[in-house]
């Protein structure tokens, strides 16, 4: 199939590595003129993926027309908060097109003027009329590890499960596995929320806390995540796979998570704005820190570590005190399944 991907970062380049072995044809589209350029002539993307090669099949364009002309698979690849602006520019090239292609997205937060998840950004910007549906696919994954083919396993989800059969097909190889899910609503906001939570690892790292503050904090963290989600929607159970814990896990515990990596640097006294320099890529926590925070607040959920983190990232909060602060709340009960079974039921009958 003719595959184009949005975005020539590091995800969208490990990602292109993937389907260029399974025999599609590859097509990155990307902004950044001195990317598109390295990655036709050189077959490298030295500034996201150091020290690897792309397939020398794949093509890069900056033209964004030419590059979703003959695609049957539109990919995006792109931060967060650029989606809903390219997604109108992909409206406006599909009125040209015969054929509809199936939509992926595969980037990981929530729009920060609208708390909306990514799906809904597609779907407020792409006339449904111009495309086959929207799958998601998201789940422990970096991109450094896919390029070099280590194991990897993600979700596949939309609401209809035969398009998400379709993404799993496209995907599914010897070093790449792909279950499939139809609760867009969960898979979405796991991906999403987990990016706090990895803000909040990378600080105790800073701090010098160890390996028990780290179980604790992905813990408590996966419970806030799920009361979110069930609130808006989502099936709990979602957040006990790949798109929950899977993905909660390996990037709260991996420095190769920029999410890990700003946290670590915020811990050791750099500002936001420095935080963001030093990385050098986008770090989706802080816009789904803001986002989530605001959710919180207009369905009163309990969310201790996000909120925490939120007076950190904007209201100018020292790191130490809040994690002092989350220390000595009043004590809880942490719920039984039973209780949690409950809470779950009462949450969807509002």
């Amino acid at each position: 199939m003719n595959i184009t991907i949005l975005g020539s970062g590091s995800w969208g380049s490990a990602l292109a590595k993937v389907l260029s072995d399974n025999q599609h044809q590859v097509t990155i589209w990307g902004i950044d003129p001195h990317v598109v350029d390295e990655i036709n002539h050189q077959h490298t993307n030295s500034h996201y993926l150091k020290d690897f090669k792309l397939n020398d099949e794949i093509k890069a364009t900056g033209n964004l027309e030419e590059a979703v002309a003959k695609a049957d698979v539109i990919l995006f690849a792109v931060p967060t908060q650029a989606i809903r602006k390219v997604a109108q520019q992909i409206n406006i090239l599909l009125v040209k097109k015969e054929a509809k292609p199936l939509i992926i997205h595969v980037s990981k937060g929530l729009e920060q003027s609208s708390h909306l998840r990514i799906s809904q950004v597609i779907q407020e910007s792409i006339d449904p009329a111009f495309y086959k549906g929207i799958v998601v696919l998201s789940g422990p994954s970096h991109a450094e590890e896919v390029a070099r083919e280590d194991l990897t396993t993600v979700t596949a989800a939309s609401d209809f499960l035969a398009l998400a059969e379709i993404v799993q097909d496209l995907f599914m190889n010897h070093y790449f596995r792909v279950y499939t899910n139809t609760d867009v609503i969960g898979v979405e906001l796991g991906a999403a929320l987990k990016n706090i939570i990895a803000l909040g690892a990378g600080i105790l790292h800073g701090l010098g806390y160890g390996d028990n503050a780290k179980a604790a904090l992905i813990t408590r963290g996966l419970a806030e995540i799920s009361r979110l989600g069930v609130r808006l929607g989502a099936d709990p159970l979602t957040f006990l796979g790949l798109s929950g814990v899977g993905d909660l896990i390996v990037t709260c515990t991996s420095p190769h998570s920029r999410n890990w990596q700003a946290g670590n640097l915020l811990a050791k006294g750099l500002t936001v704005q420095e935080v963001t320099e030093e990385v050098q890529m986008v770090v989706e926590g802080i816009f789904t820190c803001r986002a989530a925070y605001e959710l919180s607040q207009q369905y009163r959920v309990e969310m201790p570590i996000t909120n925490g983190l939120y007076q950190v990232l904007y209201q100018g909060a020292d790191v130490k005190e809040e994690v002092v602060q989350l220390m000595t709340r009043s004590g809880k009960q942490e719920a039984s399944l039973a209780q949690h079974n409950e809470n779950v039921n009462a949450e969807k009958g509002k």
